[in-house]
């Protein structure tokens, strides 16, 4: 099961005015299982992203990246599961543009209108004729309470479904966000890492909702592993549909941005911890921050070093205190100039290494205790600055291996 992370109830995910979800079962993999979904935006919505880094990314992905940069005005998105279109060439790009042309079609809009995502099993043909039989059920079944629906029908390898609601005042109107992720393996940053859907009811202008996303997805998709895989598919989208009272944002600055800066970004790092928390087989949710870094890229290498381990993550799967693992991840990180004698690593409250080796105070039975968590921090003071970044990983387990193992069948 998922460490520490209750899944959201139908409550718990506020609807955003002017955005409207239909699922649908299409069988794209497997029988009875909602694997379509369909995002429908009001006309005057603005729409960002952020996608994958990946040069081998998917069809949909290249596709979605073109049509957002027509500047035409987004009226819907559509996800499918079970089959990723990704390593699929010309085949999967003309099946991408095809579904985006019978969207299209159904909603009486553009085919650049359009954006298409998809997430499952690389290198395997997309099943069009499925996706396109189960749009009009998409389509019927359209409602802006449908947020758990739809973050149900976006999973995968996820054993729970993830969504975050918040509310903000913004000169004295409510304004609401509600964001909704998918991803459990095939974790690592470059951009996104995942799926993920984030929707405000605020009105912000397209260029500083670009820079809005861009600066929540590297405060929290960009700072989480489960297996150091990035995947082909990644994309984190953010949109604004302008339907509160609030007054517009068309700066980015000044107090109302920053405010609703802080609360989407919120959404975004409990999207990606959830993620971590629900990564394939975890048993243990590990935070690890770097500290007294000369910049943030330092601190990150060394951070990710040790979040990537097999060795350091096997080890928190075991609750064994074989804590050496994390000085030697620290020492290949790549920081060339690393003095490991004023470095200090502790676990939790517990001084694990100064001086170049174990403290002096330290006792196993003080790891062992810190081990044995679910939730477990890694501290790792370098003493050489002012810098610190913090990442969020798991641990390995059996299960991801199995579970990966039997991806397909």
């Amino acid at each position: 099961m998922p460490v520490n992370l209750q899944p959201p109830g139908k409550g718990d995910l506020l609807p955003i005015c002017g955005v409207l979800l239909g699922t649908a079962e299409a069988f794209i993999k497997k029988p009875d299982r909602k694997d379509l979904l369909l995002i429908q935006l009001a006309s005057q919505a603005a729409v960002a992203g952020v996608f994958t880094q990946n040069r081998f990314c998917a069809a949909p992905v290249i596709v979605a990246r073109e049509h957002l940069a027509s500047g035409k005005g987004i009226r819907a998105l559509v996800v499918n599961t079970g089959n990723a279109n990704a390593g699929t060439g010309e085949p999967g790009l003309a099946a991408a543009r095809a579904t985006c042309a019978e969207i299209a079609n159904l909603l009486d809009c553009d085919a650049d209108q359009i954006l298409p995502f998809s997430t499952g099993v690389i290198m395997e043909p997309l099943p069009l004729a499925r996706i396109i039989a189960g749009l009009p059920h998409c389509i019927a079944g359209l409602r802006e309470d449908n947020w758990l629906d739809a973050a149900h029908a976006i999973m995968t390898t996820d054993i729970v479904a993830k969504g975050v609601s918040r509310q903000i005042t913004l000169a004295g109107k409510t304004v609401t966000i509600t964001g909704i992720a998918k991803g459990s393996g095939m974790i690592h940053p470059n951009m996104a890492t995942m799926l993920g859907y984030i929707a405000t009811d605020a009105a912000v202008a397209q260029p500083v909702l670009q820079q809005m996303v861009r600066h929540a997805g590297d405060a929290s998709f960009n700072c989480i592993t489960v297996d150091g895989d990035t995947s082909t598919n990644d994309a984190l989208m953010l949109i604004a549909t302008g339907a509160s009272d609030a007054p517009a944002i068309n700066e980015a600055d000044g107090e109302a941005c920053a405010k609703l800066q802080a609360a989407v970004t919120e959404v975004a790092i409990l999207l990606a911890q959830a993620i971590v928390r629900d990564g394939e087989g975890a048993t243990k949710f590990i935070t690890v921050r770097v500290e007294g870094g000369s910049n943030v890229a330092e601190c990150k290498q060394i951070a990710y070093a040790v979040a990537r381990s097999p060795l350091v993550k096997t080890a928190f799967f075991a609750s064994d205190p074989n804590l050496g693992r994390i000085l030697a991840a620290i020492g290949y990180a790549g920081v060339q100039d690393l003095d490991v004698q004023r470095l200090k690593l502790y676990l939790d409250d517990v001084l694990v290494a100064e001086h170049g080796g174990r403290a002096a105070s330290y006792r196993e039975e003080a790891g062992q205790r810190v081990m044995e968590q679910s939730d477990i921090t890694v501290r790792v003071a370098l003493d050489r600055g002012a810098a610190a970044a913090t990442v969020w990983t798991c641990d390995f387990s059996y299960d991801y291996v199995k579970i990966n193992a039997s991806y397909r069948s």
